[in-house]
């Protein structure tokens, strides 16, 4: 059975602009990939591991080409559960607002733990290779501005980062539904609201 891991990096639940999206294309896509689960991650709720010293000993193990054993390997059972977890699914779908011009320190922090060499990537010898082969993921923000404008668009350091990040371990099918700007008013915050979700559902019913 194919998997979806939808990953939240949004604490606020019920208040979340956010999630408002991601609820609209997750109602779609159920309907239409009835033989498909949906896992959800949400990084609020789980207690990510933190990047020890030891631990950031093992990753230049890895980097050298070299197997973890005994002890370190131990400290990193943690980590490898989350890879595991996350190289489990079949496609991705991340709901994350936008904090700061970039992204919330637990989507961050996320990412620094499951980004490993020998895992996601590896160097060869013409250069670097993502090993999360032939998965989609889309990315759901929400947005206080509007990243669209000429003034504002060398100030999104989001979807570019997630874009790169994402890439660089093989994943190109990326689709981004950005709602925004979300603080400029009740009545255009609910129009902008409506329009990602309508994105959103026919992006859903097409994966």
């Amino acid at each position: 059975m194919k998997k979806l891991l939808h990953i939240i990096a949004t604490p606020r639940e019920e208040g979340s602009r956010t999630l408002r999206v991601s609820e609209a294309f997750l109602e779609v896509f159920t309907r239409t990939h009835a033989d498909w689960t949906v896992e959800e991650l949400n990084l609020s709720k789980e207690k990510l591991p933190s990047l020890t010293v030891q631990r950031l000993d093992g990753k230049y193990v890895l980097l050298q080409g070299k197997d973890l054993h005994g002890e370190l390997k131990e400290t990193w059972s943690e980590l490898i559960a989350h890879i595991e977890r996350f190289m489990s699914a079949d496609t991705y779908l991340i709901s994350t607002p936008m904090w700061n011009f970039s992204i919330p320190y637990t989507l961050k922090q996320y990412i620094d733990i499951i980004l490993q060499p020998k895992y996601l990537f590896r160097y060869t010898s013409t250069g670097v290779e993502g090993l999360v082969k032939n998965r989609a993921m889309v990315v759901i923000t929400s947005r206080g501005g509007d990243y669209t404008t000429a003034q504002m668009r060398g100030a999104d350091f989001q979807e570019p980062y997630l874009r790169f990040v994402f890439g660089f371990v093989g994943i190109t099918d990326i689709t981004f539904i950005n709602a925004q700007p979300m603080d400029m008013g009740e009545v255009l915050q609910q129009e902008k609201i409506a329009l990602a979700q309508e994105k959103a559902r026919e992006i859903a019913g097409t994966r």
